[in-house]
Formats: C-alpha cells, structure tokens, sequence
C-alpha cells in the first residue's frame, strides 16, 4: 500500500468556484482573518477557541519544536481553512484547505495540510490511549476511524508522514482559550514568513 495526496482541486467551496493557484498572499491573508470569527463546527459545539486562535497556536507550537521548518509552522497556520471554506465538511476539510493554498504555498504545504487528519487516524492507531478533545474524538469517526495495521505503515514510511504527525500533535495542543495574545496583531507577524514562501514558489 503506498500513502498518496490528491491532487485534484477542491475549490468548489471557494468563491466563483476560483481555479487553485489564483489565490494571493493578501487574499490568505484575509482568508485567515476571517478565521476570528469561524469555528471548527458551524454551530459552535466543536473546540472551544476559534480557527484563527488555533491556526496561531498550532503554529507557535510548531515553531517552537521545529525553528527551522517554516514550511511546516505555516501548514500549522493554515491547516484547518478548510473549515472556513467547507463548513460542516469533517472527513473533507483536509483536502479544500490543501487545494486552497496549494498554488501559493506549494505541494509540501498542502500536502501536510491535507495529511493532518489521516495522521490523526495514523496516531489512533499506533497510540491508541492517546488523548483528544471531545470534538476530536467525535469526527475522528466520521473522517475515517483509527487506521488499519497495513495503513498505518504506508502512513509512517510516506514522505510527508512525520511531519504530518508533528503538525497533529500541535494541532491537539492549539485548542486553549485565552492563550494567544489579540489574534489579528498575532496574525501580522506570519505575514513576511508568508511571503517568503509565496516568493519561492
């Protein structure tokens, strides 16, 4: 079994159903602060701090154990967009945030993005007394269930697999209340990491 990535875009969730690519760093930029006011469940049910709160968190967490994989702290940024731009879409969120930023951030960005609900899956599996909140416990059912022995290895030996699985474990971590300083002036300074990426590309 080998562990892949889709590569067809998502975008039907997206404004004038855009073709992936056409997104811009000031476009990110405003997706992401519509993240203050938008949650991972439509109702507000789900985890208790909202998306742009937990998009920071998840990225100071990934900065602070990994400083020298940028590509990673921003997949950590922008890894629940999906939620934003596919409410209410459990099992397909992954795959709409990673077509989102695909074009602007490139493959390994949106591909860590995509992979951060099958790692979830993946720790299910290989750590299954390991802890997750309420809502993470809820969907991880509707998104798939722990995987099987066999896909749990494919996952592991995949390229992006540890790093996925380093951005879920932020990810479980990124979820407290109060925790981030004013989210939007938080916001301000991923903007020349950001760019830096999109530069490359």
């Amino acid at each position: 079994m080998r562990w892949t990535v889709s590569k067809s875009p998502a975008w039907r969730h997206w404004p004038a159903a855009r073709e992936a690519g056409d997104v811009t760093v000031d476009e990110l930029m405003d997706l992401l602060a519509r993240c203050e006011d938008a949650w991972d469940a439509p109702d507000r049910t789900g985890d208790p701090v909202p998306l742009l709160d937990h998009g920071l968190q998840v990225a100071a967490v990934l900065r602070d154990r990994h400083p020298g994989d940028r590509e990673l702290q921003v997949a950590g940024l922008v890894h629940d967009l999906g939620h934003l731009l596919a409410p209410g879409d459990e099992a397909g969120h992954a795959a709409v945030g990673a077509a989102a930023v695909r074009g602007l951030l490139g493959d390994r960005v949106a591909a860590l993005v995509e992979l951060h609900v099958p790692a979830k899956r993946y720790l299910a599996t290989v750590e299954p007394g390991r802890g997750l909140s309420p809502e993470s416990a809820r969907t991880l059912e509707l998104q798939g269930g722990p995987m099987s022995a066999a896909e749990a290895a494919a996952f592991a030996a995949a390229p992006h697999g540890p790093a996925a699985v380093a951005l879920r474990r932020a990810d479980d971590l990124g979820k407290v209340v109060g925790l981030t300083r004013p989210p939007l002036v938080e916001l301000t300074t991923w903007r020349p990491i950001i760019d830096t990426l999109a530069g490359t590309r």
